[in-house]
């Protein structure tokens, strides 16, 4: 093992290092040319739904001077079109690059679904379930903010998967610890945190959102110390794996992510500022190890464990 594996249910990862659902598409947007993604420790899908979506109108993104606002909405193909075409497109590319399938959806039924297919098609290491989308009208962020729904819904899809699966919670809540212990006990197998917080941005001159839907999710380097306190509650409260995400744009921000109790991480909106984010941190994370004196990442994720042991 290399000093930046990292191995979690489902996942063993050549360094800490994937792309945020939505950043690379299916692999097959313009930012995944970029470079060889098996330089990547993983790859996190786009977030699928039973049928195809076009999302929310446009505009979609607004770039801002302190982050980026999306309410893309969920625009995918559909999970049939994903397991025919778009997965094993990526496999033949990458047979050996870890895939996380990200699942999406209205009710629980259409999450059950997208689940058990992506599952049974052998194309994806773990699911994620995003219940913690802001921008979609029906489901998304609904299941993530109450914790028996949260559970009920983690429940089920456990039921059908035979892969690992991880569930992505939403900042957006009064008491983010309460659903991470949900989920936990509802036999979550990890936790990706956190997704982007509801905002909203106006045109000065047309009065109006600068997006279509009016409100969206805000990323960027400014929600970082949200996410730092959020995963630090969560990692002092449940025993399960944390992916954390929000706002990394160095490698600094990946060491501060593991001190907060992360065992790897998901890099999104510095894609809009360095296309090549994710390479250059792969290589940044060494340099900076040796500088904090680091030997590996599991060493690091074995000592905060028990510096955290110490203190309870």
């Amino acid at each position: 093992m290399s000093r930046l594996s990292v191995k979690l249910p489902g996942l063993e990862l050549k360094n800490p290092i994937m792309p945020a659902s939505g950043t690379f598409g299916f692999g097959d947007v313009g930012a995944a040319q970029k470079f060889n993604l098996n330089t990547l420790g993983a790859l996190v899908i786009k977030t699928t739904t039973p049928e195809a979506r076009d999302g929310n109108p446009n505009p979609k993104i607004a770039v801002l001077d302190n982050g980026v606002i999306n309410a893309v909405g969920l625009q995918n193909p559909g999970i049939a079109a994903v397991i025919s075409e778009k997965l094993p497109a990526l496999k033949k590319d990458y047979p050996d690059l870890p895939v996380l399938g990200s699942v999406g959806g209205s009710t629980v039924a259409d999450y059950v679904e997208v689940a058990k297919k992506l599952s049974d098609s052998n194309l994806v290491a773990a699911l994620e379930l995003n219940i913690s989308c802001p921008n979609v009208h029906e489901g998304g962020m609904a299941f993530g903010t109450d914790p028996q729904t949260a559970a009920e819904l983690t429940k089920q899809v456990k039921a059908v998967s035979k892969v690992p699966v991880y569930v992505k919670l939403s900042p957006n809540v009064t008491d983010v610890v309460a659903i991470a212990k949900a989920v936990e006990a509802a036999g979550a197998d990890g936790l990706t945190m956190i997704n982007t917080l509801m905002g909203m941005s106006l045109n000065l001159k047309t009065r109006k959102s600068v997006l279509g839907n009016l409100t969206g999710g805000f990323s960027g380097h400014s929600i970082k110390p949200i996410a730092i306190r959020m995963i630090y509650q969560v990692s002092h409260a449940v025993d399960i794996p944390i992916i954390g995400v929000g706002g990394i744009k160095s490698a600094k921000d990946i060491i501060e992510m593991y001190l907060a109790g992360a065992s790897a991480v998901q890099v999104g909106t510095a894609h809009f500022y360095d296309p090549l984010i994710c390479p250059h941190l792969v290589a940044e994370l060494p340099k900076v190890m040796d500088e904090l004196g680091i030997e590996s990442i599991e060493k690091l994720i074995q000592e905060v464990r028990e510096a955290r042991d110490n203190e309870a």
